[in-house]
């Protein structure tokens, strides 16, 4: 089955170890605001999810999400949730490990395309 959205060793890693220290968790894709466009990783109770938003899938067990507007522009790429050194979203929990998180992307070939799951609406979770 081919996924929205998946995650590096490295990022499972991290988020392992977010969890064992936080407990459940979230991402969202930022659309480039303040933190420019990265991978949040946030408590549930930090950030609302709601009809703007999309769920595009799970990452290490994590509700991985991205706004509606966003996806639409990036519905037709893989999302590859990644690790590297330094200092991510001043928002994102991981920023005092050193350790940031990344997003790189590639396109989706027709085939994928065409077994693609739905992302699924924030109103409809």
């Amino acid at each position: 089955m081919v996924e929205r959205v998946i995650a590096t060793p490295a990022a499972l890693e991290l988020i392992a170890q977010l969890q064992a220290e936080h407990g459940e968790l979230m991402f969202h894709q930022s659309g480039g605001c303040c933190d420019n466009s990265a991978a949040n990783c946030y408590l549930p109770t930090d950030l609302g999810i709601g009809a703007h938003d999309v769920k595009l899938g799970e990452v290490g067990g994590v509700p991985f999400y991205m706004s509606k507007s966003q996806f639409e522009t990036w519905q037709h790429t893989q999302l590859i949730l990644d690790v590297i050194d330094g200092h991510g979203g001043t928002f994102s929990l991981e920023g005092s490990t050193g350790k940031a998180f990344h997003t790189r992307s590639r396109v989706f070939t027709d085939e994928e395309l065409a077994h693609l799951p739905p992302a699924i609406p924030g109103d409809q979770l």
